[in-house]
């Protein structure tokens, strides 16, 4: 059985109360005072669109992005579902920034020291078989930690059940491949935000074959540009030599 633990979002259940804010901010000794957007110390935060909270923070895909970009392995991805960062091995390239589809991952730019800062899924709690400290706080059962694949059938039986109340869709269920963060919405996802233009392949495997095409390419366009260049020399090659006829010329009509 799939033991991958993954949290789900019921988007109608949030009251915008920002507990699941504050359990963070504590658990992980970040700087007090809410936060309306993701930062370097904030690890989660809510959005309001039209009286509907919507939670932000890092999806914890199931084949992350930033791990694959990342040149010094900086960013892994646990068996049981976190995305773990290694502030000692980063060298502060922030290519996890630029390649991470949720722009989960935030820079300590005001730091002499800066480091990429993001959530962690609280695995240190989940080692002592404890839940992320946002879940926990969560009064309305909004937030609901648990396995993936169970997590995945209750969502897809809350929609069964109240058709007209729930959008049919899990968001993260396939999106990119999977997310450890799943959402369920009576409201459209568009609508909250959400990118749902996303495909369904992991972005590594998309990168991946492109990438692997750049040989080829690289070998045809050499070519390309080296016929090129054989053709301009060429051409410069004919208009000297006629040119220096065209003198030549001159220089015997001259002489007679």
């Amino acid at each position: 059985m799939n033991q991958k633990k993954a949290m789900l979002i019921d988007i109608t259940q949030c009251i915008g109360c920002n507990a699941c804010q504050d359990g963070c901010k504590v658990e992980n000794k970040l700087a007090t005072g809410e936060e309306k957007r993701l930062s370097p110390t904030a690890y989660t935060a809510l959005s309001e669109h039209d009286g509907v909270f919507v939670r932000h923070m890092c999806q914890h895909c199931e084949v992350p992005t930033c791990v694959s970009v990342c040149p010094v392995a900086a960013f892994t991805k646990t068996a049981e579902g976190p995305v773990l960062y290694d502030a000692n091995k980063c060298i502060g390239c922030r290519y996890c920034m630029q390649a991470c589809p949720f722009r989960a991952p935030r820079y300590e730019w005001a730091s002499t020291k800066p480091r990429v800062q993001k959530c962690i899924f609280c695995a240190p709690r989940l080692a002592k078989g404890l839940q992320p400290a946002c879940a926990e706080a969560c009064p309305t059962g909004a937030t609901k930690f648990g396995i993936r694949s169970e997590l995945l059938e209750e969502a897809a039986g809350r929609i069964e059940a109240e058709p007209d109340k729930y959008v049919a869709r899990i968001y993260g269920s396939d999106t990119v491949g999977g997310t450890s963060i799943l959402y369920i919405t009576h409201v459209p996802f568009e609508k909250l935000g959400f990118d749902t233009r996303l495909d369904k392949f992991p972005m590594p495997l998309l990168t991946n074959n492109a990438m692997s095409k750049i040989p080829n390419v690289v070998t045809v366009g050499s070519v390309l540009l080296a016929g090129i260049w054989w053709i301009t020399n060429r051409r410069a090659e004919v208009q000297q030599y006629e040119a220096s006829q065209k003198q030549n010329g001159h220089s015997q009509n001259e002489d007679k």
